[in-house]
């Protein structure tokens, strides 16, 4: 239309008794646009053929991994204590062929009733660590047990039951506060949704809203804070999870007012207290301080990262000369 309307009125000025180069000039103006809407769509089709290529590529290197072995003769832990033992882990990129080693000789124990906290700086390897206790990827080097049992000797639905991981991002599905708690847990009467709100703190809220647990999220302008959607999410995990079972915690405390992050370590006391095993990710000194054990991870890359420099309580990390945490505890 640019080309073809000023052209056509420069020819009409120059000619303008023609009514058949009106005619034709009319013709152009109305067929133009339609004619440049395919071709427009046209010049696209190149860049959608290789989205969907990759895309295809994408969902056939995932559906060429081969699924985790499980276990012919299937253990059940009796306890829930955990054992790092000299594990070292390699990320492998399989398109260029190479593999990194992020974690070396990794030797640990989070014991049953207690707090145990990773901290380090980024890069160290500290989320690597607590992605391997749910069996989220396979270790080559060394053995994890819970309770004293290999977890490749967990069935999964057992670990699963069994270990639950809070990430730093907290997805809730849009639905009442009710069912994104029972989610964990869908045959779980109310009794065990409420109990589960309970435990994480967060009844109180939930009570204050206009239609309690039957408030829909994001519906009328009902939405939760960072700490609420945290404890919403802890209280899914604490409705499906045993009565002594794990519990990971990959930096809970990001982006969380202090007021929230005290009544997270009420979660935590709570925890402890009914026999199960905390594992936290954290940079929050708060949270370091209060835990019963410190694993002190190295700073990342090369043969330097991925290694515990110190471990020990909050006061003897503090006393450390090794600890880069400790600094900030002193």
């Amino acid at each position: 239309v640019t080309f073809i309307l000023p052209m056509g009125i420069l020819l009409l000025n120059a000619n303008p008794q023609s009514l058949s180069l009106a005619a034709v000039w009319l013709f152009f103006i109305i067929m133009g646009p339609g004619v440049a809407s395919p071709i427009y769509k046209l010049t696209f089709l190149g860049g959608n053929t290789r989205e969907i290529n990759e895309g295809v590529a994408r969902i056939d290197r995932i559906l060429e991994r081969q699924p985790i072995p499980e276990p012919e003769h299937p253990q059940v832990p009796e306890r829930y204590d955990i054992e790092f033992r000299h594990v070292s882990f390699f990320y492998e990129n399989t398109e260029q062929g190479t593999r990194t080693k992020v974690l070396h000789d990794i030797n640990f124990k989070a014991q049953q009733g207690e707090i145990t906290a990773l901290v380090g700086p980024s890069g160290s390897g500290k989320s690597t660590v607590a992605n391997l206790i749910p069996r989220f990827w396979d270790v080559e080097q060394g053995e994890i047990l819970i309770g004293g049992v290999n977890i490749k000797q967990i069935a999964t639905a057992e670990l699963m039951d069994t270990v639950s991981f809070v990430f730093q991002d907290t997805f809730l599905f849009y639905d009442t506060l009710y069912e994104n708690i029972a989610i964990g847990s869908p045959s779980a009467g109310k009794e065990v949704v409420i109990a589960a709100a309970e435990a994480a703190q967060c009844h109180d809220f939930i009570e204050r809203l206009p239609d309690g647990y039957d408030t829909k999220i994001g519906d009328k302008g009902i939405f939760l804070s960072g700490g609420e959607a945290q404890r919403l999410k802890l209280a899914s995990e604490m409705g499906r999870a045993q009565s002594h079972a794990v519990f990971v915690f990959d930096e809970p405390t990001i982006g969380l007012h202090p007021l929230d992050v005290r009544v997270l370590l009420g979660v935590f006391d709570r925890l402890v207290a009914s026999g199960a095993t905390v594992v936290v990710i954290e940079h929050d000194l708060d949270v370091i301080a209060n835990a019963d054990w410190v694993i002190d991870m190295g700073p990342g890359g090369g043969e330097s990262g991925g290694r515990i420099v110190a471990a020990g309580t909050p006061e003897q990390i503090a006393a450390d000369a090794n600890s880069i945490t400790g600094r900030y505890l002193r």
